[in-house]
């Protein structure tokens, strides 16, 4: 059974735990949120993007 999660919700879980486990505190968070839309916005992107699909496909890959 494959399993298939959003990037964005994973993240947003990451961030969660973090929040509240690990003392990052609000004001980081959205530091952090704000960094994430001003890369989506800026030349880079497009090779963010192909890293991230890559590392998935990577991860996809893997037989257990």
């Amino acid at each position: 059974m494959a399993l298939s999660i959003s990037a964005v919700v994973l993240l947003a879980i990451v961030v969660f735990l973090l929040i509240k486990k690990s003392g990052l505190k609000g004001g980081h968070a959205v530091v952090c949120i704000l960094l994430g839309f001003y890369l989506a916005a800026s030349s880079i992107a497009p090779t963010i993007s192909e890293l991230t699909t890559n590392i998935a496909g990577m991860i996809g890959s893997i037989k257990f």
